[in-house]
């Protein structure tokens, strides 16, 4: 698929490299054509030089076949001004943002769009954000047996309570983080769009337990 990223600093440099090794078409968008210093000599994808909001710039990285964008500016406003014209202007569906001010996290995941605003945000975490599938581990016990990961789900499972993907996999929702705040589900919570789930699981069932999210709620149940 095709990605546009916007900011070329040490996160948008290090996006472009892991898109582009995982087979995915690369463009790759910053203000300053200096910036491109930091790809590699091999990166074979678009650089442009241009504002990342701009629509002509984002045409030009092509955005209208793009299947997912990551605004990683060093600006919080130029970031979520990138995202909301992906999303809402050319109906990109993978859309992040990264925010450096937590408080206005809130306020953007209402929007739609998913942030990363956490002190220890990552290449990985962007990634996990724009390609929703399969699991983010976060930790792991002293003797491998149990993890805590972040566990993309079917969007099926919407509307649905946690205590009924408990049941199906075999797991433990142990927190969910709501419009950028975490908090620890009771029996009767319901999974909403957006919400990202932190699952605790035995090491040797995580495969059954990725099938069950990504396969949605069994029929009849």
């Amino acid at each position: 698929m095709h990605v546009v990223i916007m900011g070329c600093g040490r996160v948008g440099s290090t996006l472009a490299r892991i898109l582009e090794k995982s087979s995915h078409s690369v463009a790759i968008i910053d203000r300053d054509a200096g910036a491109f210093r930091r790809l590699t000599t091999e990166f074979a994808g678009l650089r442009v030089t241009g504002i990342g909001f701009d629509r002509d710039t984002l045409i030009e990285a092509g955005i209208e076949r793009a299947e997912a964008f990551a605004a990683v500016s060093s600006g919080d406003n130029s970031n979520i001004i990138a995202a909301r014209v992906a999303r809402e202007t050319f109906g990109v569906e993978n859309v992040v943002a990264r925010i450096y001010d937590p408080a206005r996290a809130e306020v953007y995941q209402k929007l739609g769009i998913p942030t990363v605003a956490t002190v220890r945000w990552t290449a990985d975490q962007v990634l996990r954000r724009l390609l929703p599938s399969g699991m983010l581990s976060e930790w792991r016990d002293p003797s491998g047996k149990v993890v805590l990961a972040e566990l993309a789900y079917d969007p099926a499972w919407i509307g649905h309570k946690v205590s009924k993907l408990e049941e199906e996999s075999g797991a433990r929702v142990a927190l969910l983080t709501r419009l950028g705040e975490g908090s620890l589900p009771a029996r009767g919570t319901v999974v909403q769009d957006g919400d990202l789930l932190h699952v605790t699981m035995a090491w040797d069932q995580r495969e059954e337990v990725e099938r069950v999210f990504s396969a949605g709620p069994t029929e009849g149940h």
